[in-house]
């Protein structure tokens, strides 16, 4: 929970100065957009937040969204699918990619960063040969506009990506914190031989991690395919992993696993929108967007260690 109010008063630190500098932050457009963007980047956020706890990582979340997409599109405007069909599809493959990627890691032993950035390689390469390289988009989006309102619609004002987080951050946070299988997930982390002696299937429980990541990430990859309403096989979703892994990093959860929580990740994900949010408001050069991101994600990480380091020091002590 310190951690959690550390960089909740981060944030509103950073809200204030922002707002203080350009008021422009504290629009009704501005902050509209910054809650679209919140909602768009948590979703899977949530998920990646979820395998970093047992101890995991995936690197291949941007290229799914590029192969989920390319696919979607195709799917409702060359194949003509029924929307709900389109829909499911668009979450089930990135649900069978992350059991692929769950069975690669448990069954075979290949190390999360390694099997996950075949993936990322593999998946985006499947993008680009199914898209033959072209750009694929949704048009107008007749017929399917229920997506389109998803995407970028409002519900009382309040973006549609924001509600469906709130949603889904609310089913996880039972899941996580108030279900068995949520304690399973942090003691794999915390020692995953352990749990294992103690009668618990690790194996199934890190590989369902990876599921679960997956299908929000299918649910994110239809979000983010229409908002954008242009999915370029080979630039759509770059990045947006080591976004969603930086989101889980601010807001608590440990890279050595066995920490985390679901309001954590969202104050995090809030965090790293309002950080980009003040670079394009406070007219900070465009070039230094990733250096101003990338030392950020550092200072998470060196903060983690200290707090980590200073909690074994005093386990010692008594």
């Amino acid at each position: 929970m310190k951690k959690e109010l550390g960089i909740l008063t981060l944030l509103l630190v950073l809200c204030g100065v922002t707002a203080a500098i350009n008021p422009q932050f504290l629009s009704a457009a501005n902050l509209t957009n910054l809650a679209n963007s919140i909602g768009l980047f948590g979703v899977f956020s949530l998920g990646l937040g979820l395998v970093i706890i047992t101890g995991g990582i995936d690197l291949s979340v941007g290229s799914v969204f590029a192969l989920a997409g390319v696919l979607l599109a195709m799917a409702l405007t060359e194949w003509h699918w029924p929307w709900p069909l389109a829909a499911l599809a668009a979450i089930a493959i990135p649900t069978i990619l992350g059991l692929a990627n769950g069975l690669l890691i448990t069954r075979l032993k290949i190390q999360p960063f390694v099997a996950t950035l075949c993936g990322l390689l593999l998946y985006r390469g499947l993008a680009r040969f199914i898209a033959g390289d072209n750009t694929k988009g949704f048009g107008g989006a007749e017929g399917f506009q229920t997506f389109q309102t998803l995407s970028k619609g409002r519900l009382f004002g309040v973006p549609m990506p924001f509600v469906l987080m709130t949603i889904i951050a609310i089913i996880m946070w039972f899941v996580l914190h108030r279900s068995i299988y949520g304690r399973y997930l942090f003691a794999v982390g915390r020692n995953e031989e352990s749990t294992r002696f103690s009668g618990i299937n690790t194996r199934s429980v890190i590989a369902s991690s990876y599921v679960i990541a997956g299908m929000l990430t299918g649910i994110a990859g239809i979000l983010f395919a229409f908002y954008t309403n242009s999915i370029s096989p080979s630039t759509h979703g770059s990045f947006y992993e080591l976004y969603g892994v930086a989101a889980a990093v601010l807001g608590g959860c440990s890279l050595r696993g066995g920490e985390g929580s679901v309001i954590g990740i969202l104050i995090g994900t809030a965090l790293f929108q309002v950080l980009q949010n003040a670079v394009n408001l406070l007219d900070i050069p465009s070039s230094l967007n990733f250096t101003v991101m990338g030392a950020v994600v550092l200072i998470g990480v060196l903060s983690d260690q200290f707090f980590q380091e200073r909690a074994k020091k005093k386990l010692a002590r008594h």
